[in-house]
């Protein structure tokens, strides 16, 4: 069962799939976080969740300390239950354009997401503008005008905001927005101007789009994603007919000659020094999609594929992202690393992997054999295995660029060295002493997930966890008297104490509601309780 939204009962998807409650006095506004961005500001960072019904975002202050990075303020704001910023086919939906949640910080404008409304169906499935967050109680909900020769489209999703791009110094904001083409909001003035503009592969320009364009799929390519050259101020344009580029003279040209009209460019990302531009491309090939992750460096003459090397630094003949079924997340760069969240198409297997001058190199070797590229829950990234939704880095402290990585589950986790250690930051609910109150997060979980035992002794203790079914029948001990310390907000272990939806034979436990027991050895008992929907996740 996808983690979105399943196919169970559609009551169920909207109560229980999300993850984490919306709680005030929390430090996130829900653990199912979609989307992490800069704010534009030294050591905050914009965080996009969805809990049980609601949306919301989290602004966030945080600092390096002796054990990590520390929260120092959190405030949050919520989102109407009728929008929402991340679609509900994002983990199931097989176009690599609609697997991921793009934002922008684009000054004045705030930090923009994409914005949906609920299909016919109650799916968050239907386009309908932007959010603008301009900071906490700064919600604003813009509307984008759909043209009408794309109502006839199979779904809506196919005009679907894939992409940003912000030109600063015009305080123009552009938007990829597949068959609609590429939209503009231009807040130079104190009236922001709306534009929505069709790329012409007969003549070679941007046409201004209004309501009654004609669009044809053949002479308008869909754009799926838009970036602005740092160095040049070009507007690139990755589309379903190769890659483009529009120059501030208004010229239009091909960007690259390996990626001409014959690939499918999902996605496309810039940053890094010097300058590393990366680009995905993905289309359908018989029954399933064959993708591509391409790079581009200063001094190179066009893209070429990324190469994959193993430990000792061999390059590997077999293309292994699309082997993997692999589709980009984000992407983060600091300084001539680029940090590239991926997860697997029609799985959960998700992580990052990390992109330098000569490829992505394999960090370690399993035992089968098989070199591991993915970085995430096995190096530390997460200290649960949840998905990673979305990276990015960003100003943590002077002299220090920090990189946050959202999960679906797992709130987010910040690191203020490159990675090599990370500091979890979730929605935490403050917790009794001495077991005196339980959480289990998620509250619902699918047999194969993590369902976190949240806890706190006011001492060293040995802990015992037994899960319990509804008549009150043992059916797993998670783990029996382990050492756990004292913690002014917890003493969970996230690598041992959670439970997965199964029983001590590994069998997946039916659906229904289970109690959770935490004992210590000071004579201190706690119960929590925790939903499975059965199955597999």
């Amino acid at each position: 069962m996808n983690r979105l939204f399943g196919k169970y009962v559609n009551a169920l998807a909207l109560v229980f799939t999300f993850v984490g409650g919306a709680l005030a006095a929390e430090t996130l506004f829900s653990n199912g976080a979609l989307n992490v961005s800069e704010t534009g500001k030294t050591g905050t960072l914009w965080v996009f969740s969805r809990g049980d019904i609601y949306s919301g975002v989290t602004l966030l202050e945080l600092k390096v300390g002796s054990n990590g990075v520390q929260v120092v303020e959190s405030r949050q704001d919520q989102m109407t239950d009728s929008v929402t910023a991340t679609q509900n086919g994002i983990f199931r939906d097989v176009l690599a354009e609609h697997r991921r949640t793009p934002s922008v910080y684009a000054g004045k404008i705030g930090y923009v997401l994409p914005m949906f409304g609920l299909d016919d169906d109650g799916e968050y499935l239907q386009p309908t503008g932007i959010f603008r967050v301009g900071g906490i109680d700064n919600i604003y909900e813009t509307p984008l005008e759909v043209p009408e020769a794309l109502s006839d489209l199979d779904t809506a999703m196919y005009y679907a905001v894939s992409g940003f791009a912000y030109d600063s110094s015009k305080k123009q904001l552009w938007m990829a927005r597949g068959a609609a083409g590429l939209g503009l909001y231009d807040a130079s003035s104190n009236k922001a101007k709306h534009g929505l503009y069709q790329l012409n592969l007969k003549t070679g320009v941007l046409d201004s789009a209004k309501s009654n364009y004609k669009w044809e799929d053949k002479k308008n390519p869909r754009i799926f994603d838009v970036k602005l050259h740092p160095e040049t101020g070009d507007i690139w344009m990755a589309t379903s007919k190769g890659l483009w580029k529009r120059s501030a003279d208004g010229k239009v040209a091909k960007a690259s000659t390996a990626l001409d009209t014959s690939a499918r460019v999902t996605g496309l990302w810039m940053g890094g020094d010097p300058l590393t531009i990366i680009a995905e491309t993905s289309r359908m090939e018989k029954e399933s999609m064959k993708g591509a992750l391409w790079v581009l460096r200063e001094g190179d003459k066009d893209f070429a594929k990324v190469n994959f090397l193993d430990t000792a630094g061999k390059k590997q003949k077999k293309d292994i992202y699309d082997e993997g079924d692999y589709t980009v997340s984000d992407v983060a760069f600091i300084g001539n690393t680029a940090f590239v969240a991926v997860a697997v198409s029609g799985g959960d297997v998700s992580g990052y992997f990390k992109l330098d001058s000569a490829g992505i190199r394999a960090w370690d070797v399993d035992d089968d054999g098989k070199s591991e590229w993915l970085y995430g829950y096995a190096t530390g990234a997460i200290d649960r295995d949840f998905r990673i939704t979305s990276i990015c880095s960003f100003p943590l402290a002077k002299n220090v660029t920090g990189l946050a990585l959202a999960t679906y589950g797992n709130g987010i986790s910040v690191s203020a060295d490159s990675g090599k250690t990370w500091t979890p930051i979730l929605n935490r609910a403050k917790l009794g002493n001495d077991l005196g109150s339980v959480r289990m997060v998620p509250s619902v979980i699918t047999a194969g997930d993590q369902s976190l035992v949240s806890y706190k002794v006011g001492k060293d203790s040995k802990i015992t966890i037994d899960v319990f079914s509804y008549d009150m029948r043992k059916i797993r001990t998670i783990v029996k008297s382990v050492p756990r310390g004292a913690d002014a907000s917890r003493s969970t272990n996230p690598k041992e104490d959670f439970w997965d939806g199964k029983d001590k034979a590994g069998r997946p436990c039916t659906m229904g509601v289970y109690y959770v027991r935490v004992k210590d050895n000071h004579g201190h008992i706690g119960w929590g309780k925790v939903m499975t929907l059965g199955g597999h996740k």
